[in-house]
């Protein structure tokens, strides 16, 4: 047998080796993971399965070159080349299993770091960073040259990226600070509002009700005004302003109304039930008694379903007890009439 004919069946084998490991052990595997509650387990074989193949080719390219004679130049280029795939492929493995730990135990961290594609893109950027070096130290290059040009070549790029780079580090304070959330339903001070759906390297996506995508540059969003609507918590409280005719029986009206207030509360969706509303008279107006119902609804989206019900439940049982909500009106007296 001759030595390429060696290094062909080495090869064949290790690769037929690493697709069998794959299609058939590693799916026996998988089956045993998902029966298991922690999900690291799945994280690492999910990081790793479609790496295993690869890996047993470069065994077998390594082991194959040992039985035949190679050119010194030939060796050094397939030497490299294996080092170059497998710190490649070590570098994914490390990404995806880093950004999925992320992404799993992200309101387990001592800083509470959300996950967001800025947040994920930055590990990656780091790992593959290292991973990069250590491809060229196993390769025999000095990297301190290379350090010292980026340092050098840093400032040139800085000028030049101005704008990116601000909207990058605006994005890294705005996950840092954790004062605006993925997940968080906030106001601008344009009057743009939604749900954050994510904060990128340069823009915050942020989601309208309507179901339209706001972009907004993470810079511009560092310096605008922003109202946080769960920020200190999500349970807010929705202040309805309502009016009632001049000849009503005021503590009537504050007894019916906190009736109605509470039933709403506990029956329809979005309420806090626990919650004990009050209202506040506060303007004698040109045609009604006008006074504030306090209630608190679980989130921000919650108020409108609340507001519905109570306008509708609040006109029935006002009817029902002769409570009169006025037509804005105004009484004019003639002099000498």
């Amino acid at each position: 047998m001759t030595p390429w004919l060696k290094f062909i069946l080495i090869l064949i084998g290790f690769t037929a080796g690493g697709w069998i490991i794959g299609k058939i052990f590693l799916h026996k595997m998988a089956k045993l993971f998902e029966k298991t509650e922690n999900r690291i387990d799945d994280l690492i074989f999910h990081s790793i399965r479609r790496h295993i193949p690869l890996w047993f080719f470069l065994a077998g390219t390594t082991i194959g070159s040992q039985v035949i004679t190679l050119h010194l130049q030939l060796s050094q280029i397939l030497v490299k080349g294996v080092i170059i795939l497998f710190f490649t492929s070590i570098s994914f493995v490390i990404a995806n299993f880093l950004t999925g730990a992320v992404r799993i135990y992200a309101n387990q961290l001592a800083l509470k770091l959300p996950t967001t594609s800025l947040s994920e893109n930055l590990v990656r950027v780091l790992v593959f960073g290292i991973g990069i070096l250590l491809i060229l130290s196993n390769l025999g290059i000095s990297i301190t040259p290379i350090l010292t040009a980026l340092g050098v070549g840093s400032l040139a790029v800085a000028l030049a990226l101005q704008e990116t780079l601000a909207n990058l580090f605006a994005g890294v304070h705005i996950i840092v600070n954790r004062q605006i959330r993925v997940g968080d339903y906030i106001r601008l001070e344009s009057g743009q509002e939604g749900y954050v759906i994510d904060v990128g390297l340069r823009t915050t996506r942020v989601r309208e009700l309507p179901n339209n995508i706001i972009l907004i540059p993470n810079s511009k969003l560092s310096q605008t005004i922003v109202t946080n609507y769960y920020l200190p918590e999500k349970e807010m409280s929705v202040v309805f302003q309502v009016g009632v005719d001049y000849g009503s029986d005021l503590k009537k009206v504050e007894s019916v109304t906190i009736e109605v207030a509470k039933e709403v509360l506990k029956t329809v969706q979005g309420g806090v039930a626990a919650f004990e509303p009050f209202i506040r008279y506060h303007t004698f107006g040109d045609s009604s008694i006008n006074f504030s119902v306090i209630l608190r609804v679980k989130e921000f989206t919650d108020r409108y379903l609340i507001s519905h019900e109570f306008v509708k439940k609040l006109q029935v049982r006002y009817k029902e007890e002769g409570i009169t909500i006025p037509f804005p009106q105004r009484v004019l007296h003639q002099a000498g009439a």
